[in-house]
C-alpha cells in the first residue's frame, strides 16, 4: 500500500491534512506514522477488511474513553475527523472494499524486546492489568456495545476469527495428534474453570510487547483492536506471546502476579488457570500465523512455531 494513497485521505482529519505518511507496522491492521504540516506526529490505523465492524470499533473507542476517565492508565487517544466522527470509511484503491480508519495522538516511548530486562516491566503490566480488570468489572457499556469473545471456541474452533490452527504451516500428522489432545484438554479445563464475573470479562486480549511503549517509568498500552470478553488471566498469557517457552517466563509470571495481587487478589484457581490460558493463547497464535502468512511477524516464527507448540502441549498434558 503506497503512502501516497494514505496521504490523499488525510484531509479527513484537520490535524494532519497535507501531512506525510509512513507505514510502521503491518500485523492485523496497517499502522502509519503521519507527520502533520506543523511537525506533530500522529498514528493512523487502517483496519483489516472484515475483521472488526464499525460498531465494534466504536465500542473499543468507548472503552478507551472510559479508561481515560476512570483510571490513570496510559492508553491511546483517538481524534475526531472533520465530520466529528472517530471512525472514517476510506477507499485506498487496493481493489478491496472500503475500510475503517482511526487517527490517534502520537504516544512517546519505545517498544520493549525480549532481550530487555523485563522484570520491572512485567510488574508494571501486572499492576496495569489489575487496574484494567477492576475498571472492566464496574464498566457499564453504552447501548450497542459489541466486542468479540475470546473463549475456547473462538480460539480452537475451525472457523475462529484468527483462523484454523489445524491448517497452520507444519502441523503434520504427528503434531496433529498432540495438538488435538491439547485442544480437547483446554476445552475441558476451561469449562471446569468457568466464566464467573470475577474471572471473565472485558480484557485487552493482546498485551504483548509489540503493543507497549516504554518511556522511562511510564508504560502505554497500545492497540485495543482485539479487546473483548475473555478470562482476565489471558492478559498475562498474551504478554508472553511468541516467547512462552523462554527460561525467564516463570520469573516474569511471578513479577506480574505479585503486582497484580497487590491491587486485585486472585483465588488459587485463577492462578492455576494461567498455564491453561498460556496454551490457549499459543493455539490462537498458531492459527494466526497460518492465516496471516503475508506479515513479517508470521514469517519470522513460521518454521518452528508448530513444533514448539507441541512441546509445550506435551508438557501441559503431562501435568
Amino acid at each position: 500500500m503506497k503512502p501516497s494513497a494514505i496521504e490523499s485521505l488525510l484531509s479527513l482529519w484537520p490535524e494532519v491534512e497535507g501531512g506525510r505518511a509512513e507505514l510502521i507496522n503491518l500485523s492485523e491492521n496497517h499502522t502509519f506514522r503521519i507527520d502533520g504540516p506543523d511537525g506533530r506526529r500522529h498514528a493512523l490505523r487502517l483496519h483489516r477488511p472484515g475483521y472488526q465492524s464499525d460498531a465494534a470499533i466504536d465500542s473499543e473507542l468507548a472503552w478507551l474513553a472510559a479508561l481515560r476517565v476512570d483510571t490513570a492508565l496510559r492508553v491511546p487517544q483517538p481524534l475526531r475527523g472533520t465530520d466529528g466522527k472517530f471512525v472514517q470509511c476510506v477507499d485506498v484503491g487496493d481493489g478491496l472494499a472500503p475500510r475503517a480508519a482511526v487517527l490517534f495522538a502520537w504516544e512517546k516511548g519505545r517498544e520493549p524486546v525480549v532481550a530487555d530486562n523485563l522484570g520491572q516491566l512485567f510488574a508494571t503490566l501486572g499492576a496495569q492489568a489489575a487496574q484494567l480488570h477492576e475498571q472492566a468489572i464496574g464498566f457499564v457499556p453504552p447501548p450497542g456495545f459489541t466486542r468479540p469473545t475470546w473463549d475456547a471456541g473462538a480460539v480452537l474452533d475451525a472457523d475462529g476469527p484468527w483462523g484454523n490452527w489445524r491448517q497452520a504451516p507444519h502441523v503434520d500428522a504427528r503434531l496433529r495428534t498432540t495438538l488435538d489432545a491439547l485442544d480437547e484438554r483446554l476445552r475441558a479445563d476451561l469449562a471446569a474453570y468457568g466464566q464467573d464475573r470475577g474471572r471473565f470479562g472485558l480484557i485487552h486480549a493482546d498485551m504483548r510487547l509489540a503493543n507497549l511503549l516504554v518511556d522511562g517509568s511510564e508504560v502505554t498500552l497500545l492497540d485495543f483492536d482485539d479487546c473483548g470478553f475473555g478470562w482476565f488471566a489471558y492478559d498475562f498469557a498474551a504478554a508472553i506471546s511468541f516467547f512462552e517457552d523462554a527460561p525467564e517466563v516463570p520469573e516474569l509470571k511471578r513479577c506480574w502476579l505479585d503486582a497484580y495481587q497487590a491491587i486485585r487478589p486472585l483465588e488459587p484457581e485463577d492462578i492455576a488457570a494461567m498455564d491453561t490460558l498460556v496454551l490457549l493463547r499459543r493455539m490462537a497464535l498458531l492459527a494466526w500465523i497460518g492465516s496471516h502468512g503475508e506479515t513479517a511477524l508470521a514469517q519470522s516464527h513460521v518454521d518452528r512455531f508448530a513444533a514448539g507448540t507441541a512441546v509445550l502441549a506435551e508438557r501441559y498434558l503431562g501435568q
